[in-house]
């Protein structure tokens, strides 16, 4: 009996990917931005499991959720401060300390031979460019939507219409793949259809009134979107 959770593949015309948590895992160099920002202004480093737990968001509510951990909410100058370290830090090294999960290449190569990829990310753009070019997965993307600003910040949905106007789809069209509350709701939002991943930060995340297609593997969606196409062409 096929999965009620899975939404009717037929209609997918492009997919979206969220990125920290679904492509690669990057937790250890967000980690090492952060405490990098954190010495350069003399304050003591945090470790990488509490890191772990405060990723989503972008790295501004990162700072934030450090500085509140700290106990330093008391320099407004330090949450600009920290940010361009965390910035330059990223930018010299993006992926060093962290890696592209299993089966992911694999799957992106497979998928960008049948509809256009997309990542929809609370990282900022420039820092997301930059992961994705260290992962070698930034030449299949079609665009990059990056958290920019903090209105379009996921659970928004501003980022998944703004990526289904520009690839001429509507938004039910396009498959958000996530492994968070966030990415749950903002699919929700939008009127995406959702996959939520089994290998991310988020793996038990769930949102209210959203039912997502639950992913195990990579590979399962690029055999079940292959499948799609295939019966397409016969």
């Amino acid at each position: 009996m096929p999965d009620k959770n899975i939404p009717d593949l037929s209609r997918i015309h492009a997919i979206a990917f969220d990125l920290d948590g679904t492509l690669v895992d990057s937790a250890a160099d967000i980690w090492h931005a952060l405490n990098v920002g954190l010495s350069t202004a003399g304050l003591p480093n945090v470790d990488l499991v509490t890191v772990r737990g405060w990723i989503g968001g972008g790295p501004d509510k990162l700072i934030a959720r450090a500085l509140a951990h700290l106990g330093r909410t008391d320099d407004a100058t330090l949450p600009a401060r920290l940010r361009a370290a965390f910035d330059r830090a990223t930018l010299a090294a993006p992926l060093d300390h962290g890696m592209v999960y299993d089966g992911i290449e694999e799957m992106v190569e497979g998928l960008y031979a049948l509809c256009p990829l997309v990542v929809v990310t609370n990282k900022p753009t420039p820092l997301a460019r930059a992961v994705l070019a260290a992962a070698g997965l930034l030449p299949f993307m079609s665009t990059v939507h990056g958290g920019d600003r903090e209105e379009l910040l996921k659970p928004s949905p501003s980022m998944l219409v703004d990526a289904a106007d520009r690839l001429a789809v509507a938004p039910a069209q396009l498959l958000m793949v996530g492994d968070s509350a966030a990415d749950l709701l903002a699919a929700k939002a939008a009127g995406c259809p959702v996959a939520l991943v089994g290998w991310g930060y988020g793996e038990h995340a769930s949102a209210p009134g959203v039912t997502p297609w639950p992913l195990t593997r990579p590979a399962e969606l690029l055999a079940a979107m292959s499948a799609r196409f295939e019966e397409q062409t016969e």
